[in-house]
């Protein structure tokens, strides 16, 4: 069996929940900042990046960090290309605590047209597709947002988003394709019905061999997307927490059933640089249980 294969298999069929510590350059400071670690307490990006993969190492080497209850992790590309003790972060998390890597591989969101977010182009794709494959990666994420019910901007996202989904299936990865809705968005429950139809549009192009992941916003009507988990093209759907606390996050995510959690603000709440290290297992403990029992 490849590579692949086996870790196609585990994400197939495995019960857990995929964690997001994909944190990029725009939303890292907010994400130290939660951590404890306030912008004065260092100097430029390099500071700024060296103590965001301090607290993802501490986060992926905790012993509560593991694959009985975590199916993968989502990496930002520098944290792919840095080290856990010793070993490459992806190689880490795959050979040592058997979690599926994948890879955060946009470059961020273009302006708004059309009530959404486009992402800007990605003219490193095949490079980094190269990178993931030499670093043992499975499959890749990349996010647009959605803020108002309208088609035409709906349909430029999805589109985009299986576009480069399918030059990602064809490098030899698995794409999780994420056209996030706002969920500050006063056309929310609209947004979800327009958003529904277009991947389903998009799913039945797809050849007969070939697979996506989804994630989703947590929608407003429960099960909303169960004809996306039962479509032969999906091999998982997972959900974003969104900005909704973790405990609203999770009471709406068990109301759907087949769906994943795929949280990253609402895994790390509570957790502080400031924590011994057996606070800090506490509070994980406490985030991947309730995030689990809800995944399950």
């Amino acid at each position: 069996m490849s590579l692949f294969e086996e870790q196609l298999a585990q994400v197939k069929s495995r019960k857990g929940f995929i964690a997001a510590l994909d944190q990029s350059g725009g939303s890292t400071p907010k994400a130290l900042k939660l951590y404890g670690v306030e912008e004065n307490q260092y100097n430029g990006e390099q500071e700024m990046f060296d103590l965001v993969h301090a607290m993802r190492t501490r986060i992926i080497k905790s012993s509560v960090f593991t694959s009985e209850r975590i199916l993968g992790v989502i990496l930002f590309e520098m944290t792919m290309d840095r080290e856990v003790d010793g070993m490459g972060s992806a190689e880490f998390l795959w050979q040592k605590k058997g979690i599926v890597p994948f890879l955060k591989v946009d470059n961020g969101l273009a302006e708004e047209v059309d009530g959404a977010q486009m992402m800007k182009p990605i003219p490193q794709l095949s490079t980094r597709i190269s990178s993931a494959l030499a670093h043992g990666v499975f499959g890749t994420k990349m996010r647009s947002v959605i803020k108002l019910a309208n088609a035409k901007g709906i349909d430029a996202v999805v589109a985009q988003q299986f576009e480069f989904g399918k030059q990602i299936l064809a490098g030899g990865l698995m794409p999780i394709i994420e056209p996030e809705v706002d969920i500050k968005s006063s056309e929310k429950a609209q947004c979800e019905e327009l958003l529904r139809a277009s991947i389903i549009r998009e799913l039945d192009k797809l050849s007969g061999d070939q697979q996506v992941m989804l994630k989703l916003t947590l929608p407003d009507e429960p099960n909303f997307y169960r004809v996306l988990v039962d479509h032969p093209r999906v091999l998982r759907v997972v959900a974003l927490s969104g900005g909704y606390s973790r405990d609203d996050a999770n009471a709406m995510l068990a109301k759907n059933d087949g769906v994943i959690a795929s949280f990253s603000r609402a895994l790390t709440e509570g957790l502080s640089a400031q924590q011994s290290d057996a606070e800090f297992d506490k509070v994980l403990d406490h985030s991947i249980e309730g995030i689990y029992r809800a995944s399950i």
